[in-house]
């Protein structure tokens, strides 16, 4: 991996908004697979949360490599493409879930299940383009 980039502010304001992400994880046959996640700032990098066994956080047991967009809820002709590699945890995950549904819904997550497994996915950024103040 190239050299670990760090947040800077601007970024870190834009995804510490109500923002929403898309995450772009590699399918078993190298298609991309897209989904809409809550977007936040977690150990000082790009994160978000998934259950293991949702195509995303099975993808990623495989393949660490990932990419999300967040686009600007105040200014939707500003984005963030962020690339870099997935760091998994499971610790954490229920309080870091509860915290997303707090930012996005105003209540605690409603959705758990049981026997689920939670994982947080910090994104060790390689590289920041897109458009907005965040890009170099």
């Amino acid at each position: 991996m190239e050299t670990e980039l760090e947040l800077s502010p601007e970024l870190r304001t834009l995804l510490e908004k109500k923002a929403f992400g898309h995450v772009i994880t590699m399918n078993p046959d190298g298609s991309p697979q897209v989904t809409l996640v809550w977007v936040d700032v977690h150990n000082g990098k790009p994160a978000f949360n998934t259950n293991t066994a949702r195509q995303k956080g099975r993808n990623l047991s495989r393949d660490t490599r990932v990419m999300m967009s967040v686009q600007d809820p105040d200014n939707l002709g500003q984005y963030a493409l962020i690339e870099g590699v997935a760091q998994v945890a499971e610790d954490g995950a229920a309080d870091h879930v509860n915290h997303l549904a707090q930012k996005y819904m105003g209540a605690p997550y409603p959705n758990f299940q049981p026997g689920e497994v939670r994982i947080i996915v910090d994104i060790d950024v390689a590289r920041v383009s897109g458009r907005g103040p965040w890009v170099a």
